[in-house]
């Protein structure tokens, strides 16, 4: 069970969307969850995503602030995600 940065409640792994920082500091969206790296949970649908934005859920994981394009690449995987 991993606890969402967005809703806070908690999930099995396998229904959320594993996003990691590499030890070169690159940030990367797991869908297999077995990549090496430090991890945070999201919940895969908009809202989530929109009050982890809000209550910097993913800052707070990784202890730094996170580039734009990392949000980028959440949003775009949500559309696809909801859109199945």
């Amino acid at each position: 069970m991993r606890k969402c940065v967005g809703c806070q409640e908690m999930k099995s792994k396998k229904e959320m969307i594993r996003v990691i920082r590499t030890s070169e500091g690159e940030f990367l969206l797991d869908a297999t969850g077995r990549k090496n790296g430090r991890g945070a949970y999201l919940c895969p649908n908009g809202s989530c995503l929109a009050k982890a934005v809000k209550n910097k859920g993913l800052e707070r994981s990784f202890k730094q602030a996170i580039p734009k394009e990392v949000y980028e690449a959440l949003e775009k995987e949500m559309e696809v995600l909801e859109s199945e």
